[in-house]
């Protein structure tokens, strides 16, 4: 990456890939961009719970204008193939240029271009002292992947910018002017094991290879949920080969749809040789029903140790009916626009762990009365299982202010420097600019990004045509302002 321009921003972002960044793991990250910050003179601030604001000064000539915020998150999605040794808490990203020299990706894991990309543009504005801009605030949230949770408690009155620019969408071209809201849903079956019965023997059955993705941008996409996959199989071999559930585990982001499932049954010994069968076929119908979709999914059945304990049958069929009538994938689109979606669930994340199975859903909608019913429904498949239901992590949708000054001014300045209308429109995924709004009543806002494909799996990866692109976008919307 160091050949790529602008010079500023890639090495800037390789100093990013660098920095172990995963949701949660705050303080590294954190500490760099306060660094960062004080070694260019400019003053910096950090919040008690670890969002990041530096603050440059206006070009002269500019310092009348209204303040403009460039806004990113700090953390990534850590996603994985499961063939690949790495650890998100202490290895850096090994990101390289693809050999058509169009992408920069990582080898077998996130590249963490979302939202580095985002954060990696306003460090090189900061740090560029021919930038021609307003008062600027450079705004770095924490552990927006995971929950929001620092544009959640942002305090207000840190920020004075009257625009905010969220560098965390994913098409060049578009302008991002609303996005849906969301909402967490965990259901939790306790219960207390019981012997698995003896002469049975024990099989780890596994589901990985699936394209996954992110459940806002790509839910729409038709690709395989793991735990969904998973549990049909599960339901057919409980039924027909006495199969028992001892564990199951699936997903680990709540926004990133699961590309892996895997359980331990117990299974009477004579029944082996029909389960594995059964894993053949299983495996063979899933990827005649993807095809097209899904090219690398695998299912496989090994023998492992057998356990001393599993689910009580009862717990385990309410188990399997649950997360065969939750919902997954789009639950309805906008009628006046069919190609975006309105509403979604993503049923993330399931594992057991001290006597209990955790299911865990995100809910999206662009109406909260829709957000509303999706997770009514989500409580009903499991409340009647017998599982306890909360919910947390809500967050507002944005709503789109088509007569937003800020809105016509990054129009102009984009015809201006491309000779072309960007599209202007709303985003299914999770932004950060409802919650901050809800914070700063009369604050104009706009997301926009390069061009970044898969973000939340493996296969991410950036158009270095497009960064370009974006960065020249961003200097010149900065002057604009």
């Amino acid at each position: 990456m160091k050949n790529l321009e602008p010079k500023g921003l890639w090495s800037s972002f390789y100093s990013l890939t660098q920095i172990p960044r995963p949701s949660g793991k705050r303080k590294e990250i954190a500490d760099f961009l306060v660094n960062y910050g004080k070694s260019l003179g400019l003053e910096t601030l950090q919040d008690e719970i670890g969002n990041v604001l530096i603050r440059k000064p206006a070009s002269a000539g500019y310092e009348n204008h209204p303040g403009v915020i460039l806004q990113g998150h700090m953390d990534m999605v850590p996603q994985k193939n499961s063939d690949k040794q790495f650890d998100f808490e202490k290895d850096p990203i090994e990101a390289y240029i693809e050999d058509n020299g169009q992408w920069v990706t990582a080898d077998g894991t996130t590249l963490g271009a979302d939202n580095g990309i985002g954060v990696a543009t306003a460090m090189a504005i900061l740090a560029d002292k021919n930038a021609v801009h307003p008062p600027l605030e450079a705004f770095f949230t924490i552990d927006e992947e995971t929950g929001m949770y620092g544009a959640n408690d942002l305090k207000s009155g840190w920020l004075k910018g009257k625009y905010l620019l969220n560098l965390d969408s994913e098409t060049e071209g578009e302008l991002y002017v609303g996005c849906a809201g969301g909402i967490d849903a965990e259901a939790t079956f306790a219960y207390q094991p019981v012997e698995t019965e003896e002469g049975d023997i024990a099989l780890k059955v596994t589901l990985k290879g699936c394209k996954g993705g992110h459940s806002g941008c790509d839910i729409h996409l038709q690709r395989a949920n793991a735990i969904k996959l998973l549990f049909r199989f599960l339901k057919d071999a409980v039924a027909n080969f006495e199969a028992r559930l001892a564990c199951v585990e699936g997903g680990n982001m709540r926004n990133a749809i699961p590309r892996e499932a895997s359980a331990v049954i117990t299974i009477p010994e004579e029944s082996y040789q029909d389960v594995q069968d059964l894993v053949d076929r299983y495996e063979d119908l899933w990827l005649r029903e993807y095809d097209g979709v899904e090219t690398d999914l695998h299912f496989t059945a090994e023998e492992v140790e057998c356990p001393k304990m599993e689910m009580p049958e009862d717990v385990q069929d309410f188990l399997i009916h649950a997360i065969t009538l939750c919902p997954h994938g789009v639950y309805r689109v906008i009628p006046e626009m069919p190609d975006i979606v309105e509403t979604s669930n993503n049923l993330a994340i399931i594992e057991t762990k001290e006597n209990t199975v955790k299911v865990i859903c995100l809910a999206r909608s662009s109406v909260e009365s829709r957000k509303e019913e999706l997770a009514s429904v989500i409580q009903s498949a499991f409340s009647l299982a017998g599982a306890e239901v909360k919910f947390d992590g809500a967050y507002p949708g944005w709503k789109p202010n088509f007569k937003s000054g800020l809105l016509k001014t990054m129009k102009e300045t984009y015809e201006k420097e491309f000779g072309t209308e960007p599209r202007i429109v709303t985003i299914h995924a999770g932004l950060e600019c409802g919650i901050i709004g809800s914070k700063y009543e009369g604050m104009e806002m706009i997301s926009f990004g390069p061009t970044i494909e898969h973000p939340h799996s493996p296969d991410e990866r950036v158009n270095i045509a497009t960064v370009q692109k974006f960065y020249r976008y961003v200097q010149a919307a900065l002057k604009a302002l």
